[in-house]
């Protein structure tokens, strides 16, 4: 792919995933600012255009690595995205909330932060929580029913598909700025040397929780979401509302 100057982070990262870890080397939001031109991102940071699109040209990650999303169906990829970054999100909070939890009690005398990262990831969890039943009860069987290959469809009670996807999208942002704060707070998630081994584990914990979340909004932001609104713009919508 080349890259002009006018094209965005999301499809960037839509059409060669391989640019996703030098984006976020750079601290490139693809995903709740995938809209966004490549180089008013990189003027923001202060960065070099020609730097990053050299950078992303030599990355080394093999093909058979790489998913090429923006391909698949998009009944498919709502699956995929429950399967892998739903499943991961629901199996890793308890884990990271129990280890800020030990890390806040043990150290929060000598490293206050730690008790801020620990009410961070709270409101983290619970607003996570919520969005993904949101999305695997109403959103994604809704997106299903827009894949399968009936011209015709039942207007559910939000109306459009964009209505849900800009709460979606702003649920989203709100997780990444929070987990921009916790990165903020551990500096970067580097451990003190007066800390313990929980806090070194729960540091690595949210550094991976991060960058999962990461690739879980730019699927549904920038390739799932707009999917949907496209395959929305083709069916015949039948006049009685009926719920999903």
């Amino acid at each position: 792919m080349t890259i002009s100057k006018d094209v965005t982070l999301g499809e960037i990262v839509s059409n060669d995933f391989k640019a996703a870890a030098v984006f976020s080397r750079y601290n490139l939001d693809f995903c709740c600012n995938g809209k966004m031109k490549i180089t008013e991102a990189c003027s923001r940071k202060g960065l070099n255009f020609e730097t990053v699109i050299d950078e992303i040209s030599k990355a080394s990650i093999e093909e058979r690595n790489i998913l090429h999303f923006n391909y698949w169906d998009a009944s498919f990829l709502s699956e995929y995205i429950v399967a892998n970054h739903h499943s991961y999100v629901r199996d890793m909070m308890p884990i990271i909330l129990k280890h800020a939890e030990k890390a806040a009690r043990v150290h929060c005398m000598n490293h206050p932060e730690l008790k801020e990262i620990y009410s961070i990831f709270c409101e983290v969890s619970e607003e996570m929580s919520a969005h993904m039943d949101k999305e695997e009860k109403i959103i994604f069987p809704y997106i299903k029913k827009l894949a399968s290959k009936e011209n015709e469809y039942f207007v559910p009670p939000f109306g459009s598909i964009n209505n849900p996807i800009s709460v979606m999208e702003h649920e989203h942002k709100n997780a990444a700025d929070a987990m921009s704060k916790i990165k903020e707070l551990s500096s970067n998630y580097t451990a003190y040397s007066d800390m313990c081994e929980t806090c070194r584990v729960l540091y690595k914990e949210l550094k991976d929780f991060e960058e999962d979340l990461h690739v879980h909004v730019h699927l549904e932001n920038n390739i799932l979401f707009p999917m949907a609104v496209k395959l929305e713009e083709h069916k015949i919508p039948v006049t009685v509302s009926c719920s999903l």
